[in-house]
């Protein structure tokens, strides 16, 4: 190819040309790069931390009762008045107080601020984390120091479970329960379940750890479904809670299933009226029994009632007094008749007609008194006769 100065130099000014303009360009370019990054945040101008050496949280210990204190500082390295305000939070929030919630700093200064923590004598042994929350003036400026506070004292572990129910809802059950901490440390509960049946096992579930964080004097009430519960059947129902340092109690309750929708009702009312009519017909036979048995131990005697224990003796003292005696052979027909006249007496209305004029009139008195009567005039007559007749032998 034959050499042309022409082109040659044509090319020679094309690439002077773009080198000179290369620089150029990438300064009118904008900053893409730069653009694309986040801002930077600006610093508030002061900061807060706690005084003495290089810290980065407050530690604080002591047993319940007792008041803590320590010191905040607070630097403004600004050429204008500083003001901030103070609060606590967490585990100390209402434990945590200042001598003024808000503090002025002048500028170029740096400002000590002290505070108390005062422990309640209630307050659990362990740690009880919180904070101090430093918020300035400007928009924004917020500066958050942790306070890791530690209640000393011996620890105790307790937790119960009370308050456990069973009921029925739908196809499945519900068991409700209260879990209580009644110790003085906070505790992480563990729940197991089991159900027993008058056949058998029911439900089994193992002990698991609980979502929920107990703090002392805390109470939490739970539900556990249960979701194929026997439909006839009578179930002990039981919990058993465990949480650290050996924290354990276990609560029973019973709970009876009965499918009163299928008709059980009615059949239990049926069996129960059946029942009653059973022992009211048990009743009846016992007391015709007891009187069947009340009538043969009684002999009827036709005509004749027995008399008592008196009429006996009276007639048979006449009998004995009357045969010693010169007359005793009259008092006897005397008691003889006496008896036979108390006969006639209590005898039927049908053989009235049967006694003689003056039976007949005393048979119009009553039976017991006519018998009485005749029998005692017998008995004293015979006895004086029979003293008669005994002074005429001697």
């Amino acid at each position: 190819m034959p050499f042309r100065p022409r082109t040659a130099a044509t090319g020679a000014a094309l690439a002077v040309a773009a080198v000179l303009l290369c620089p150029a360009a990438a300064e009118a370019r904008p900053p893409t790069a730069a653009r694309a990054g986040p801002p930077t945040a600006t610093a508030p101008g002061w900061s807060a931390a706690p005084t003495g050496a290089a810290r980065t949280a407050f530690y604080l210990e002591g047993p319940p009762g007792t008041a803590l204190t320590d010191r905040l500082a607070v630097r403004n390295p600004t050429g204008r008045p500083l003001t901030v305000r103070l609060a606590g939070d967490g585990g100390v929030d209402g434990w945590l107080a200042f001598g003024t919630p808000e503090v002025t700093v002048p500028p170029w200064t740096q400002a000590s601020v002290p505070f108390t923590v005062t422990v309640p004598d209630t307050a659990a042994p362990g740690g009880h984390p919180g904070g101090l929350t430093v918020t300035g003036t400007t928009p924004g400026a917020r500066t958050r120091i942790p306070i890791r506070l530690r209640v000393t004292g011996p620890t105790l572990s307790a937790l119960t479970v009370e308050q456990v129910s069973v009921t029925r809802r739908g196809s499945a059950a519900l068991i409700h329960y209260t879990l209580v901490n009644r110790g003085n440390t906070a505790l992480r509960p563990r729940l197991e379940v089991r159900a027993d049946g008058l056949f058998g096992p029911l439900l089994r579930r193992p002990a698991r750890t609980l979502p929920d964080v107990l703090p002392p004097g805390a109470r939490a009430d739970r539900t556990e479904t249960w979701p194929d519960p026997p439909a006839l059947d009578a179930v002990d129902v039981r919990l058993t809670a465990t949480a650290a340092a050996g924290a354990r109690d276990t609560t029973t309750a019973r709970y009876t299933a009965a499918p009163w929708g299928a008709g059980v009702a009615p059949l239990l009312l049926a069996a129960g009226g059946g029942g009653w009519a059973v022992v009211r017909r048990r009743r009846r036979a016992g007391r015709a029994g007891r009187a069947g048995r009340a009538d043969d131990a009684v002999p009827a005697r036709p005509g004749l009632r027995p008399t008592d224990g008196t009429r006996r003796t009276s007639a048979t003292t006449s009998g004995t007094e009357g045969t010693k005696g010169t007359q005793g052979t009259q008092g006897a027909q005397e008691a003889q008749e006496a008896q036979g006249n108390a006969s006639t007496a209590d005898a039927p209305a049908a053989d009235a007609p049967k006694a003689n004029g003056a039976t007949a009139n005393r048979a119009k008195a009553p039976a017991g008194e006519t018998a009485r009567g005749t029998a005692t005039r017998g008995a004293t007559d015979t006895t004086t006769v029979a003293r008669t007749g005994s002074g005429v032998r001697g």
